[in-house]
């Protein structure tokens, strides 16, 4: 999925809060109009309306963070008919479920209101009664669905449980999407939605491993994971590439050989702990050495020692020295200035 290199990124943030009370609910149906009818009763426009969304976009793909209370949203034939939207809006619920999908001819076998993602084809009418819900949205252009899944029309109206094949990796992805956009520079941003593209369109075509870019997009999914995982649990000393996989639920051997290249998920491991290590000595003064290690799942200060010299060749207590010599000499802007010191000092360890 080839992303435009002229299109621009962009980012944008609405809420309710800013506006009103008897002006919010109308507020928000002016915000999403150019998409979607939102269809108020006078009772919610009275009481009011908490809505807020964040919108970002890059290479050719919209991704959309939303938290709204209930309300009703509404896409007829007349709006199809006049306006030009025609690609897809997935919608995963993060918190909340679907909601009531009407105006589609859904099968029977289709689950009713559950925790999962629901497609919505804009190019056909539909009607959502939708609760109380965090949903993350992904605008996929229709060629780009068209060449993944050959009767896209059928998409209109269904609905994955999270329960089905990809869907619950679908909703980890778009999560942790949301947390990262607001921080990740153009080709990252570009690269973490086509990887969410690409899974959504996997999984509701059932086939997660039928095409070279499905199985590129699981494998970039399974990863950042892992990952973000190996980060939330790095000062746990029990910490092994073990505890990944069986938290992953994936196969060993797999998880392994997509960290070849950072010379294996152990390895990957312990380069993250020497990097924040070196980042603690900095940060973290009066801290002694030791204790830093320990806290980094360091079995001794002696093989902490080894390990961080052969990786940014200083020891710990050089490093803190030449970090503290920085700050005293450079008051404005020393803790860059003290991490580009570390850095250079680092090797290209993967």
């Amino acid at each position: 999925m080839p992303a435009d290199s002229d299109t621009p990124t962009f980012f944008t943030r609405f809420s309710t809060q800013a506006v009103p009370r008897e002006r919010q609910l109308l507020a928000w149906r002016d915000r999403v109009g150019h998409v979607v009818d939102v269809l108020p009763d006078k009772a919610q426009v009275e009481r009011g309306f908490e809505g807020k969304i964040d919108l970002h976009a890059a290479g050719g793909l919209v991704f959309t963070e939303a938290r709204t209370e209930a309300l009703v949203l509404e896409r007829s034939i007349a709006r199809v008919s006049t306006d030009t939207r025609r690609d897809f809006a997935f919608h995963v619920y993060a918190e909340g479920e679907t909601g009531h999908v009407g105006g589609v001819n859904l099968k029977r076998s289709e689950p009713g209101s559950v925790r999962g993602i629901v497609a919505f084809d804009l190019n056909q009418r539909f009607r959502l009664e939708r609760p109380a819900c965090r949903v993350l949205t992904m605008f996929v252009p229709r060629p780009i669905v068209a060449a993944h899944i050959g009767d896209c029309e059928a998409l209109h109206g269904r609905v994955l449980s999270f329960d089905a094949p990809l869907a619950g990796f679908v909703l980890q992805h778009f999560d942790a999407t949301a947390r990262e956009l607001p921080t990740l520079e153009r080709p990252d941003a570009i690269d973490l939605l086509d990887a969410g593209a690409q899974l959504l369109l996997s999984a509701f075509a059932g086939k997660p491993h039928a095409s070279p870019d499905a199985r590129t997009a699981l494998q970039t999914a399974v990863k950042a994971q892992a990952k973000r995982y190996v980060e939330t649990h790095l000062h746990e000393a029990d910490l092994t590439p073990m505890n990944v996989v069986d938290a992953l639920g994936v196969k060993r051997a797999t998880l392994y050989r997509w960290f070849e290249r950072e010379g294996g998920l152990a390895a990957y491991i312990r380069e993250r702990r020497l990097r924040e290590a070196a980042d603690e000595l900095v940060r973290l003064p009066n801290l002694q050495i030791a204790d830093i290690a320990f806290g980094l799942g360091f079995k001794s200060a002696s093989d902490f020692t080894r390990a961080f010299r052969r990786a940014f060749d200083v020891s710990p207590l050089e490093m803190r020295m030449c970090a503290l010599e920085l700050l005293r000499a450079q008051p404005a802007g020393h803790l860059t200035r003290a991490r580009a010191a570390r850095s250079t000092g680092a090797r290209g360890s993967g």
